[in-house]
């Protein structure tokens, strides 16, 4: 089921791709439910925090009627960064699903692993799920992006 819910996350990503920002997509599930779905929108809204799992958050917020995300589970193709995981604690979520690492900027495994050194909410953290498609995704933006 794991990767039924990732592949809904790539497909977000190829989204970005289509709009020229960083293929990254993310979908929120509760009870086996697709709620929030969303992919970076960063340069097509101007802001720094439009990243796929803020716009995720947000709009499983407004689903839920709730900003508390207690039994959610966030699929999103690419290590989570720091001001992803801060909202991703805030909002409860229960357990977060990634595809790629973020060597540079990834909160749960790259860099100290910054999940584990909060306490006021445990997250189950579970990466690698669709790496090769999440990590080929992003090597093939970028790569396009030098050869401009």
């Amino acid at each position: 089921m794991k990767s039924d819910y990732m592949v809904e996350a790539l497909l977000e990503a190829k989204k970005a791709l289509k709009k020229n920002e960083v293929p990254v997509g993310a979908i929120i599930v509760k009870n086996n439910s697709i709620i929030a779905r969303a992919h970076n929108l960063k340069e097509s809204l101007k802001s720094p925090t439009a990243h796929a799992e803020i716009l995720a958050i947000e709009e499983a917020c407004k689903k839920l009627s709730s900003w508390r995300l207690e039994g959610c589970i966030l699929y999103v193709t690419l290590e989570p960064c720091h001001m992803c995981t801060a909202a991703i604690i805030e909002a409860r979520i229960e357990r977060v699903v990634y595809g790629a690492l973020d060597i540079k900027m990834g909160a749960h495994v790259s860099n100290r692993n910054r999940v584990s050194k909060i306490l006021n909410h445990d997250i189950d953290i579970v990466g690698g799920v669709l790496e090769e498609e999440s990590e080929k995704l992003l090597k093939d933006f970028f790569q396009a992006l030098r050869n401009e």
